[in-house]
């Protein structure tokens, strides 16, 4: 059964919501504080993302299959200014069960497209060091640019930013039919 990438509406809050704590929940223990992470609420995260969906004023698309979604991202002008950077991957997340899909690729491809029609030259994304994304990100052409230590839950981590320097080379980067 083939997935669909498609803009996100305000509809689509909660299912964000469950995709995002559920991410959290299977990717970063070992990784984040597990009282950080026991911390998260659906009905909290529903309302940030129904805040965000309502103001449209960022790039938002979901991952689905006719079942129901099962992944999204957000991007938009990058928020903390690195040389030679303009724009952003805010956030990609997928059910764990749903990756290997193609669909994380597939929603780094639409954002990467849309923000180039919107006039953005590049992106990229911060992750977590020890968060296994980075090879994902990796394969699909970024480098790494810098890093920084931000707190979580109360522990200090490392966090890369790794970044492609043409959305056009990375639109045109080969996607998954």
């Amino acid at each position: 059964m083939p997935f669909r990438i498609r803009p996100a509406t305000p509809a689509d809050a909660a299912a964000i919501a469950h995709v995002h704590i559920a991410s959290w929940k299977t990717t970063y223990p070992g990784i984040v504080p597990d009282a950080g992470i026991a911390a998260l609420r659906e009905e909290d995260s529903r309302q940030r993302w129904q805040e965000r969906l309502e103001a449209a004023d960022i790039p938002i698309f979901v991952a689905e299959f006719d079942t129901g979604v099962f992944g999204f991202l957000a991007g938009g002008p990058i928020r903390k200014p690195i040389e030679d950077y303009d724009g952003e991957l805010y956030a990609l997340y997928l059910l764990q069960s749903h990756q290997r899909l193609g669909a994380g690729r597939a929603l780094v491809h639409q954002l990467a497209s849309t923000l180039h029609s919107q006039g953005f030259q590049s992106m990229l994304v911060w992750v977590l060091e020890a968060n296994p994304a980075v090879g994902f990100y990796q394969h699909l052409g970024a480098v790494q640019v810098t890093r920084q230590t931000i707190e979580i839950g109360g522990a200090n981590l490392s966090e890369l930013s790794f970044g492609w320097p043409s959305l056009q080379l990375l639109s045109e980067f080969p996607s998954p039919k």
